[in-house]
């Protein structure tokens, strides 16, 4: 029996319960980015609060989902406006279940409606072969962004037919 993916957008009171699917997220499931360096951990992990997330939950140029599988939230997206996805987590044990590639789907969905055309995100490595499968492609060089290795890559968002 195939697995029951709904996402759906977050709410003010989602805050804590995103931050804490990021974290374990980033604790866990991209352990080779950070290479369990504890500052570096520190700093990901400030910029994904829920000070942070409920930030963005207010403010109507950012768009927060969450995905459920079976029920049971296991994975957020993040975009902004301008069409920057700024955050795909999903948890460790649900990796390769297509929860991912559903909150992508939603993301560029949003994006979409608002006349968004392009789709733009900073892959660390962990993401970079996830982000490919979907269609994303290198846009530049690899960069540094808050001491983490990431390639920014883009997609041409089309319009269903």
């Amino acid at each position: 029996m195939e697995a029951s993916i709904c996402i759906s957008p977050a709410t003010l009171a989602d805050a804590g319960l995103i931050s804490r699917i990021i974290e374990r997220s980033i604790r866990f499931g991209c352990a080779h980015d950070h290479r369990n360096d504890p500052s570096l951990v520190s700093r990901w992990l400030g910029l994904q609060s829920a000070d942070v997330i409920s930030a963005r939950l207010a403010d109507p140029q950012f768009y927060l989902c969450i995905a459920l599988l079976d029920g049971k939230p296991v994975g957020v997206g993040m975009a902004d406006s301008g069409g920057e996805i700024l955050l795909c987590h999903v948890q460790p044990e649900s990796f390769r279940r297509g929860v991912g590639r559903a909150l992508m789907g939603d993301l560029e969905g949003w994006l979409l409606i608002r006349g968004v055309l392009r789709a733009q995100l900073n892959s660390t490595r962990t993401g970079q072969a996830f982000y490919r499968h979907l269609g994303y492609r290198a846009a530049t060089a690899l960069c540094q962004c808050h001491g983490l290795q990431v390639q920014p890559m883009h997609k041409p968002l089309l319009l269903p037919v």
